[in-house]
Protein backbone atom coordinates (compact mmCIF):
# COMPACT_ATOMS: atom_id res chain seq x y z
CA UNK A 1 0.00 0.00 0.00
CA UNK A 2 1.15 3.52 -0.82
CA UNK A 3 0.30 6.80 0.91
CA UNK A 4 -2.24 8.03 -1.65
CA UNK A 5 -4.07 4.67 -1.63
CA UNK A 6 -4.29 4.88 2.16
CA UNK A 7 -5.49 8.51 2.12
CA UNK A 8 -8.13 7.65 -0.51
CA UNK A 9 -9.32 4.74 1.65
CA UNK A 10 -9.47 7.00 4.72
CA UNK A 11 -11.39 9.68 2.76
CA UNK A 12 -14.05 7.03 2.08
CA UNK A 13 -14.00 6.34 5.86
CA UNK A 14 -13.11 2.74 5.16
CA UNK A 15 -12.26 0.53 8.11
CA UNK A 16 -8.57 0.15 8.91
CA UNK A 17 -8.59 -3.58 9.47
CA UNK A 18 -6.49 -5.50 6.94
CA UNK A 19 -2.95 -6.86 7.27
CA UNK A 20 -1.89 -4.61 4.38
CA UNK A 21 -3.24 -1.50 6.13
CA UNK A 22 -1.71 -2.50 9.48
CA UNK A 23 1.67 -3.04 7.83
CA UNK A 24 1.46 0.35 6.08
CA UNK A 25 0.43 2.11 9.31
CA UNK A 26 3.34 0.48 11.17
CA UNK A 27 5.76 1.67 8.49
CA UNK A 28 4.38 5.20 8.62
CA UNK A 29 4.48 5.19 12.43
CA UNK A 30 8.16 4.20 12.37
CA UNK A 31 8.91 7.09 10.02
CA UNK A 32 6.88 9.58 12.11
CA UNK A 33 8.51 8.46 15.35
CA UNK A 34 11.95 8.81 13.79
CA UNK A 35 11.22 12.44 12.84
CA UNK A 36 9.50 13.31 16.13
CA UNK A 37 12.50 11.90 18.02
CA UNK A 38 14.70 14.21 15.95
CA UNK A 39 12.35 17.12 16.67
CA UNK A 40 12.01 16.40 20.39
CA UNK A 41 15.56 15.23 21.11
CA UNK A 42 17.36 18.57 21.20
CA UNK A 43 16.96 22.31 20.84
CA UNK A 44 15.97 23.65 17.40
CA UNK A 45 15.28 27.14 16.11
CA UNK A 46 11.80 27.77 14.68
CA UNK A 47 13.30 27.60 11.19
CA UNK A 48 14.78 24.17 11.97
CA UNK A 49 11.46 23.07 13.51
CA UNK A 50 9.62 24.12 10.33
CA UNK A 51 12.11 22.08 8.26
CA UNK A 52 11.58 18.94 10.37
CA UNK A 53 7.80 19.41 10.51
CA UNK A 54 7.71 19.93 6.74
CA UNK A 55 9.40 16.56 6.25
CA UNK A 56 7.04 15.00 8.80
CA UNK A 57 3.88 16.45 7.19
CA UNK A 58 5.12 15.85 3.63
CA UNK A 59 4.82 19.47 2.44
CA UNK A 60 6.45 22.82 3.21
CA UNK A 61 4.68 24.50 6.14
CA UNK A 62 4.27 28.26 5.94
CA UNK A 63 7.03 30.45 7.39
CA UNK A 64 4.49 31.79 9.90
CA UNK A 65 3.95 28.32 11.43
CA UNK A 66 5.32 27.90 14.98
CA UNK A 67 5.55 24.84 17.23
CA UNK A 68 7.04 24.30 20.67
CA UNK A 69 8.30 20.73 21.11
CA UNK A 70 7.79 18.12 22.24
CA UNK A 71 5.26 17.13 19.60
CA UNK A 72 3.92 13.63 18.97
CA UNK A 73 2.19 12.02 16.02
CA UNK A 74 1.85 8.39 15.02
CA UNK A 75 1.39 9.08 11.29
CA UNK A 76 2.28 12.64 10.29
CA UNK A 77 1.19 12.64 6.64
CA UNK A 78 -2.45 13.67 7.14
CA UNK A 79 -1.97 16.96 9.01
CA UNK A 80 -2.70 20.20 7.15
CA UNK A 81 -1.95 23.56 8.77
CA UNK A 82 -2.64 27.07 7.49
CA UNK A 83 -0.80 30.34 8.01
CA UNK A 84 -0.04 31.79 11.46
CA UNK A 85 -0.77 28.50 13.26
CA UNK A 86 0.82 27.97 16.67
CA UNK A 87 1.04 24.55 18.37
CA UNK A 88 2.21 24.58 21.99
CA UNK A 89 4.23 21.87 23.76
CA UNK A 90 3.26 18.23 24.39
CA UNK A 91 0.47 17.90 21.81
CA UNK A 92 -0.52 14.48 20.46
CA UNK A 93 -1.93 14.27 16.92
CA UNK A 94 -3.38 10.91 15.85
CA UNK A 95 -3.81 12.01 12.26
CA UNK A 96 -4.58 8.91 10.21
CA UNK A 97 -8.14 10.21 9.71
CA UNK A 98 -6.95 13.70 8.80
CA UNK A 99 -6.40 16.91 10.79
CA UNK A 100 -6.89 20.34 9.24
CA UNK A 101 -6.03 23.47 11.23
CA UNK A 102 -7.14 26.79 9.75
CA UNK A 103 -5.22 30.05 9.52
CA UNK A 104 -4.54 31.87 12.78
CA UNK A 105 -5.43 28.95 15.05
CA UNK A 106 -3.79 28.43 18.45
CA UNK A 107 -3.37 24.97 19.97
CA UNK A 108 -2.62 24.91 23.73
CA UNK A 109 -0.34 22.64 25.76
CA UNK A 110 -1.01 18.88 25.71
CA UNK A 111 -3.97 18.98 23.30
CA UNK A 112 -4.99 15.63 21.81
CA UNK A 113 -6.52 15.19 18.35
CA UNK A 114 -7.85 11.63 17.96
CA UNK A 115 -9.07 10.76 14.45
CA UNK A 116 -9.50 7.00 14.97
CA UNK A 117 -12.06 5.00 16.90
CA UNK A 118 -12.30 1.26 17.53
CA UNK A 119 -15.25 -0.98 16.74
CA UNK A 120 -17.55 -1.54 19.70
CA UNK A 121 -18.04 -5.26 18.97
CA UNK A 122 -15.49 -7.26 20.99
CA UNK A 123 -14.66 -9.59 18.08
CA UNK A 124 -13.86 -6.54 15.86
CA UNK A 125 -12.36 -4.30 18.55
CA UNK A 126 -9.00 -4.02 16.79
CA UNK A 127 -10.66 -2.58 13.67
CA UNK A 128 -10.33 1.19 13.47
CA UNK A 129 -12.60 3.70 11.78
CA UNK A 130 -11.10 7.04 10.70
CA UNK A 131 -12.86 10.41 10.55
CA UNK A 132 -11.28 13.84 10.07
CA UNK A 133 -10.98 16.72 12.53
CA UNK A 134 -11.33 20.16 10.95
CA UNK A 135 -10.63 23.48 12.68
CA UNK A 136 -11.72 26.68 10.99
CA UNK A 137 -9.84 29.97 11.10
CA UNK A 138 -8.77 31.62 14.37
CA UNK A 139 -9.77 28.69 16.58
CA UNK A 140 -8.26 28.61 20.08
CA UNK A 141 -7.99 25.17 21.69
CA UNK A 142 -7.15 25.41 25.40
CA UNK A 143 -4.61 23.26 27.20
CA UNK A 144 -5.36 19.58 27.77
CA UNK A 145 -8.43 19.59 25.52
CA UNK A 146 -9.24 16.48 23.51
CA UNK A 147 -10.91 16.70 20.10
CA UNK A 148 -12.42 13.42 18.90
CA UNK A 149 -12.84 12.04 15.41
CA UNK A 150 -15.30 13.55 12.97
CA UNK A 151 -15.51 16.94 14.73
CA UNK A 152 -15.58 20.25 12.86
CA UNK A 153 -14.89 23.43 14.84
CA UNK A 154 -16.14 26.67 13.31
CA UNK A 155 -14.19 29.89 12.75
CA UNK A 156 -13.27 31.91 15.85
CA UNK A 157 -14.49 29.23 18.29
CA UNK A 158 -12.81 28.71 21.67
CA UNK A 159 -12.43 25.27 23.24
CA UNK A 160 -11.95 25.62 27.00
CA UNK A 161 -9.00 23.97 28.71
CA UNK A 162 -9.68 20.34 29.57
CA UNK A 163 -12.74 20.03 27.31
CA UNK A 164 -13.55 16.81 25.50
CA UNK A 165 -15.12 17.73 22.17
CA UNK A 166 -17.34 14.94 20.83
CA UNK A 167 -19.49 16.91 18.36
CA UNK A 168 -19.23 19.88 16.02
CA UNK A 169 -18.73 23.36 17.46
CA UNK A 170 -20.46 26.38 15.90
CA UNK A 171 -18.44 29.41 14.81
CA UNK A 172 -17.99 32.27 17.28
CA UNK A 173 -18.83 30.19 20.35
CA UNK A 174 -17.11 29.02 23.52
CA UNK A 175 -17.51 25.39 24.59
CA UNK A 176 -16.17 23.55 27.62
CA UNK A 177 -16.62 20.56 29.89
CA UNK A 178 -16.80 16.79 29.48
CA UNK A 179 -18.39 16.33 27.08
CA UNK A 180 -17.99 19.87 25.76
CA UNK A 181 -21.15 21.98 25.78
CA UNK A 182 -22.02 25.49 24.66
CA UNK A 183 -21.00 28.17 27.18
CA UNK A 184 -21.60 31.42 25.30
CA UNK A 185 -21.35 33.32 22.02
CA UNK A 186 -18.30 35.46 21.38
Amino acid sequence: MELQQFLDHVARRGALDTPEIYEFMNRMSDSARRMTCELNGSYHTQEEIRDIVSRLFGYRVDDTFRLFPPFYTDFGRNIHVGRDVFINAACHFQDQGGITIGDGSLIGHAVVFATLNHDMQPDRRSAMTPAPIVLGRNVWVGSNATILQGVTIGDNAIIAAGAVVTRDVAPDTVVGGVPARFIRHI
